[in-house]
């Protein structure tokens, strides 16, 4: 910016803008709403190579915002939509006492950042140029950054490795597993541990009265990109919503802060 001009609308270019592949404390990955500016991080071409890479995480803000991992024009991983405390697929985001976890999503940007609390403490997100998002903090007795957190993990981690009406999980063999109410609809394919096709109703919704819903507790909510967003509804009304459009299939709660899971 000019030398002489301390507003900071002035400023023509910030580092902080720009993360590459790094994502340090404070900076803001995300989309300004007004200008259209978005910050993302972007992968090596090769641990020896700084030019652009073909991996990247950026927010994706249709439905309710989370953020996505692409290779190139395919998506790899998500982190689920944010719920009031951390994103939905990521439980390592837990409340610490050095470090806070922010996402705003307003009429002016949606974006997320963190923030370190504690004196010599540091911590920084880093997308690696094979496509793994690593989160690192500084250990001060050994002088060495340790890995806290990478992303994808394991066969749950990848982006629609299961179809509809079935949930993934790394501690059941085979880890594609029906909704209760839902059986394969590939039996075949799902025996061979291939749970694409996904899962069907045993017994088809009437629509007239009498349906119901079945509570899936500590889930990464599907990706929301096609599905409708109101923060302002309460979940009894979103019920009462969804109850009366036979299209709808299912609510969540946005924002667990009350208590909500």
């Amino acid at each position: 910016r000019d030398s002489d001009n301390d507003n900071p609308d002035g400023v023509l270019w910030q580092s902080f803008d720009f993360p590459t592949d790094t994502l340090l404390p404070e900076m803001k990955l995300g989309w300004d709403v007004k200008t259209g500016f978005n910050r993302f991080i972007r992968s090596w071409k090769s641990l020896d190579d700084p030019s652009s890479g073909d991996f990247f995480f950026k927010i994706e803000t249709r439905g309710f915002p989370e953020i996505f991992l692409w290779n190139r024009d395919s998506r790899l991983y998500r982190s689920g939509p944010w719920n009031g405390i951390r994103f939905s697929g990521v439980p390592e985001m837990q409340p610490f006492d050095y470090m806070v976890f922010n996402f705003t999503a307003s009429k002016e940007e949606v974006t997320y950042s963190f923030r370190v609390t504690k004196k010599n403490y540091y911590s920084r997100l880093s997308l690696s140029s094979s496509g793994l998002l690593q989160r690192f903090t500084w250990i001060e007795t050994v002088q060495n950054w340790n890995l806290f957190w990478y992303a994808p993990k394991d066969q749950c981690d990848e982006y629609k490795e299961r179809g509809v009406y079935s949930y993934c999980d790394s501690n059941t063999s085979p880890v594609c597993n029906c909704i209760k109410g839902f059986t394969p609809r590939n039996p075949q394919a799902w025996g061979l541990r291939d749970g694409s096709d996904g899962c069907v109703r045993k017994t088809q919704l009437s629509c007239e009265g009498g349906d119901g819903f079945v509570q899936l507790k500590k889930m990464k909510l599907p990706d929301t990109t096609a599905s409708s967003v109101d923060r302002g509804t309460g979940v009894k009304e979103c019920e009462q919503k969804c109850l009366r459009d036979c299209n709808c299939t299912a609510f969540a709660n946005t924002d667990i802060r009350g208590g909500g899971s």
